[in-house]
C-alpha cells in the first residue's frame, strides 16, 4: 500500500508523534491508522526500555486536596528534559494523573495505572506520551495524606510540592496554620512529624557519623558517647518538623506557633516531593 505525505500528517496529527516514526508505523500496518497507532505506543514501551538506564530528573510536581480538604495528594512525573517537562501536553498529563487521584482517592501509582484516562488506561497514555517525546517518562512517585484537614503548597516553578495533614477542622486559625505548616514542610524538608518519628535506622546512622566526627577531632574516647547524643539531638531540632525553628519567627519552634493558636492541633503527617531529590 502507497503511504501518501497526507497520511503520516494526519498520523502526526492524531498521535503527536515524529514524521519518520508515523511513516514507519503505517508502513508496517499496511496503513491502519488505529494499528498505527497501537504500533507507536509499543514504540513508546520499546523506547522505554532502551531508555532505562537515563537519568530522569527533570519534570513536574504538583498537590492539591480534594473540596471537603479530607484527602491530600503529590505527584512527580519524570521526564530526561527540562524542555519535555515544560511542554503543555507533558504538564496536562501530570494534573490529568493528579486528578484522577483525587476523584478516585487513589493510594499508589500501581493503582493509578489501570485506571482510565481520555478512554485509555494511564499506563498506554503513559507509554503514548513516550513515544512522542522519546524520552524516559515515570510516575515516579504519588503520595497520599488523609487527615481531618490536609493542607497543600505548590512552590513556584512546579519543583517542589507538599501536603500536610492536622487533627482537626474546627482549630482556631487553622487555615492559616495549615497554609505555614506546609510551607515550612517545603523550606526545611523535615524527616518526620517528631523525634519519636524518626527512623532507628536514621538515628543509629546520626549516632554513627557523631561518634566519628569525634574520634576525628580528637576527643577522648569516654567523650565520644555524649558528643554523640549531642550532634543527635541537634539532628532532631533542625530535622523534625515540631522541632525545628518556626520560618516566620525562628525565636519559637513550630511547636510552640501550633500551640499559641490552639494547644489540641497535631500535625498528623505530611509528604514532599522535590525533583532532584
Amino acid at each position: 500500500m502507497t503511504i501518501t505525505a497526507a497520511d503520516v500528517n494526519k498520523l502526526r496529527q492524531m498521535s503527536g508523534a515524529g514524521m519518520m516514526d508515523c511513516k514507519k508505523a503505517l508502513q508496517e500496518t499496511d496503513g491502519d491508522f488505529d494499528k498505527a497507532i497501537d504500533f507507536l505506543r509499543k514504540k513508546g514501551q520499546k523506547v522505554a526500555g532502551q531508555r532505562a538506564d537515563r537519568d530522569a530528573n527533570q519534570g513536574f510536581v504538583t498537590a492539591r486536596t480534594t473540596d471537603d480538604k479530607t484527602y491530600g495528594a503529590v505527584i512527580m512525573v519524570n521526564c530526561e528534559t527540562d524542555f519535555v517537562g515544560k511542554t503543555e501536553e507533558f504538564i496536562k498529563f501530570a494534573n490529568d494523573l493528579l486528578d484522577l487521584g483525587l476523584a478516585k482517592r487513589i493510594h499508589t501509582v500501581s493503582d493509578l495505572m489501570p485506571m482510565n484516562l481520555g478512554g485509555i488506561t494511564v499506563e498506554e497514555k503513559l507509554n503514548e506520551l513516550l513515544g512522542k517525546t522519546g524520552e524516559k517518562i515515570q510516575i515516579a512517585h504519588y503520595n497520599v495524606i488523609e487527615a481531618p484537614v490536609v493542607f497543600a503548597y505548590n512552590h513556584f516553578g512546579n519543583r517542589l510540592a507538599t501536603v500536610i495533614g492536622l487533627n482537626s477542622k474546627d482549630a482556631k486559625n487553622v487555615l492559616e496554620i495549615g497554609r505555614e505548616l506546609a510551607m515550612q514542610v517545603a523550606a526545611m524538608s523535615p524527616v518526620a512529624v517528631d523525634k519519636d518519628q524518626v527512623t532507628q535506622e536514621a538515628i543509629d546512622r546520626e549516632l554513627e557519623i557523631g561518634r566519628e566526627m569525634a574520634r576525628q577531632e580528637g576527643k577522648a574516647e569516654e567523650m565520644v558517647e555524649k558528643i554523640a547524643q549531642g550532634k543527635l539531638q541537634k539532628f532532631f531540632k533542625e530535622m523534625t518538623l515540631l522541632n525545628q525553628d518556626f520560618i516566620k519567627d525562628t525565636k519559637k519552634t513550630v511547636r510552640q506557633y501550633i500551640a499559641e493558636n490552639e494547644k489540641d492541633l497535631a500535625v498528623t503527617g505530611f509528604k514532599r516531593l522535590q525533583l532532584g531529590v
